[in-house]
């Protein structure tokens, strides 16, 4: 896990040297409910909670990329909610 300022955001990166993460289910990474458990063993709604959580509720970014033994996320939130977001307003 790394930190770091970009500009108006504290950049938060989390690393993991697992398989990674399929091409084909990178689009659904967020949404609600999708997990790649079996039925019963997860809820699926890790990462939907912490994309509204991030994005809605803080006006920050959560993304990330993978690859076999390197899939990274990155959450990015401004360093003060008073700031006015290039794209976002206030």
């Amino acid at each position: 896990m790394r930190t770091r300022l970009e500009g108006i955001y504290i950049v938060v990166e989390i690393d993991d040297d697992g398989p990674g993460i399929p091409q084909d289910i990178q689009s659904r990474m967020f949404e609600p409910f999708f997990t790649t458990k079996n039925v019963g063993k997860g809820t699926g709604l890790g990462l939907s909670i912490s994309y509204r959580i991030v994005v809605e509720m803080h006006h920050g970014t959560i993304n990330f990329e993978s690859r076999p033994r390197d899939t990274r996320f990155y959450v990015r939130l401004p360093v003060s909610s008073s700031l006015e977001i290039p794209g976002k307003g206030r």
